[in-house]
């Protein structure tokens, strides 16, 4: 298994969270997810400028197997989607952690991320 990028924040749900340098946060799937999935053919995100609250449905990631609800793990405005993504859904499973990324958000309580799980965390959860 892939080991998950330690400067990642994760929730149960199999998102992850990275806090950018101007205090945005750009959120994924994981490579477990992702794994999980197999291979993603169509991805939905939310409308730029809409505003997401923590653990609510933001989109919807379909694979071959299932769809499956995406959840945002920060609240916040949308700022970006990821257009490379929905329009080359495969990127989710070529590079989740890089690439493969959803959603920018400007979080509207930057506190959130505390609560997440850290790389360690991530992985003993889903090692069980």
């Amino acid at each position: 298994m892939t080991e998950h990028p330690r400067e990642l924040r994760y929730t149960i749900e199999h998102e992850w969270v990275r806090v950018e340098d101007d205090g945005t946060a750009t959120i994924g799937v994981t490579f477990f997810a992702q794994d999980q999935l197999g291979d993603v053919v169509y991805v939905v995100l939310p409308a730029v400028g809409s505003t997401v609250q923590k653990d609510s449905k933001m989109g919807e990631i379909e694979s071959v197997k299932s769809v499956s609800d995406l959840f945002v793990p920060v609240s916040g405005e949308v700022i970006e989607t990821n257009q490379d993504v929905i329009d080359h859904p495969e990127r989710v499973n070529e590079d989740p952690h890089g690439a493969g990324w959803m959603v920018r958000v400007r979080m509207s309580d930057p506190s959130e991320v505390d609560g997440l799980l850290t790389n360690e965390q991530y992985d003993s959860a889903i090692a069980t």
